[in-house]
């Protein structure tokens, strides 16, 4: 059965970035790229305001997020808050196209944004549009091969030149074994038992298992594992009826020590929020971040940063259950900030912890620009599972991919 648009979610995606300046043809060449009407095009500057996220496939590369965004030398006045959309774009951006506009002889701007990629070790394809109509483009290109020591490609979103020369392009820069990364990784293998502790509280979705469940339990039936689901009053039935101990014990990080207290001692014990604090982050450094909640005090500043933009509910891990466990260990005088969704500060100087969720709206890109900034800032960070193992004494006990 072919796999359908609506069954790899938008963090799971290849995400190709679209980058230039005011009316270099962005737009235009989003919609001839893939020959759909993705974004509104208009002789006036400026049209795209705001990053538009097209989640299509694209043969041969897969399941991919196109993102149109706005012009990096909008000087409008709503320009700046444009602007700040683009960077977030460029965080998020596994591929980068940089489009080259007609009649400029000043480069610096685009020269900024491919130093700024090159940094990012994010992959750029220098693309000189609009071809059909420009005559610069032998001079163009030399240019920018004497600045960026990299050949230009010709398009054109009216004739349809170079758009296959392109895909093949992307092709080849793809980052080396993008796609490959596993979830639960080496922990288990074909015909492995693997038992799922999932608690259906009031922060379960109703009639719907969370994405991180679904995505583990995917993986886990692709690599032909035996697998059993059960709600966390169910461990000691569940445990009974099995012939023998699970390899691999997966749960919600907010019963880790129920589970703990409960498991074979023969089976290794992990959380979806560890899983994918590696499958998404950087686990090694969210396990040291960890250790960091030893020195915190009363005084100390902690930021709690969730992707989800979720409504609060009744005892919500991030908003309420990792700050009740800080608090009662050190003090109701402890700050606790918390931002959801893709509000994560420039300055991180102030705080002593971030304490990252398991991330499975974000694609790896942009989660990795998060701890990039931290550790740039000297700030410990961590993740929710990883946390909560530490608070309970059992974080050496975790299994990590």
């Amino acid at each position: 059965m072919a796999t359908s648009l609506q069954d790899t979610p938008s963090s799971h995606r290849l995400h190709i970035g679209v980058f230039g300046r005011t009316n270099s043809g962005k737009s235009s060449f989003i919609n001839a790229f893939t020959k759909q009407q993705v974004s509104i095009t208009s002789e006036v500057a400026g049209t795209t305001t705001d990053p538009v996220y097209k989640p299509m496939e694209i043969h041969p590369l897969g399941p991919c997020v196109l993102i149109d965004t706005a012009g990096f030398d909008d000087h409008t006045e709503l320009g700046g808050l444009r602007m700040e959309k683009t960077c977030l774009a460029a965080e998020k951006t596994d591929l980068a196209i940089l489009l080259f506009p007609e009649g400029e002889t000043d480069l610096l701007e685009e020269l900024h944004w491919y130093h700024y990629f090159r940094e990012k070790k994010t992959p750029v394809l220098l693309v000189i549009s609009k071809s059909d109509v420009r005559k610069d483009t032998e001079t163009l290109s030399a240019e920018i091969q004497k600045a960026t020591k990299k050949k230009a490609l010709c398009v054109s979103a009216v004739t349809g030149e170079g758009m296959e020369t392109l895909k093949e392009a992307l092709i080849r820069l793809l980052p080396e074994n993008y796609g490959d990364r596993l979830i639960t990784a080496d922990l288990v293998e074909k015909e492995d038992l693997v038992l799922l502790v999932m608690p259906q509280d009031i922060q379960a979705p109703k009639g719907r298992l969370i994405l991180p469940q679904v995505q583990t339990l995917r993986e886990l039936l692709d690599k032909k594992c035996l697998v059993m689901s059960v709600t966390t009053n169910q461990l000691k039935s569940a445990l009974k009826a099995l012939v023998r101990p699970p390899k691999l014990i997966i749960t919600d990080s907010q019963v880790f020590q129920t589970v703990y207290e409960q498991k074979p001692k023969e089976s290794m014990l992990t959380s979806f929020s560890v899983l994918f604090a590696a499958y998404k982050g950087d686990l090694p450094y969210y396990v040291e971040g960890a250790k960091k909640i030893d020195a915190l005090d009363g005084a100390s500043k902690v930021l709690i940063a969730e992707c989800c933009t979720h409504a609060p509910l009744q005892e919500d891990i991030g908003r309420v259950k990792i700050p009740r466990m800080l608090r009662q260990r050190f003090g109701e005088s402890l700050t606790v900030d918390l931002v959801s969704g893709t509000d994560f500060p420039q300055d991180l100087t102030g705080y002593d912890l971030i304490i990252q969720c398991g991330a499975c709206m974000f694609n790896r890109k942009y989660v990795m620009s998060r701890v990039e900034r931290a550790k740039k800032q000297n700030v410990a960070m961590t993740n929710y599972g990883v946390v909560i193992a530490h608070l309970t004494g059992i974080l050496d006990k975790v299994a990590m991919p």
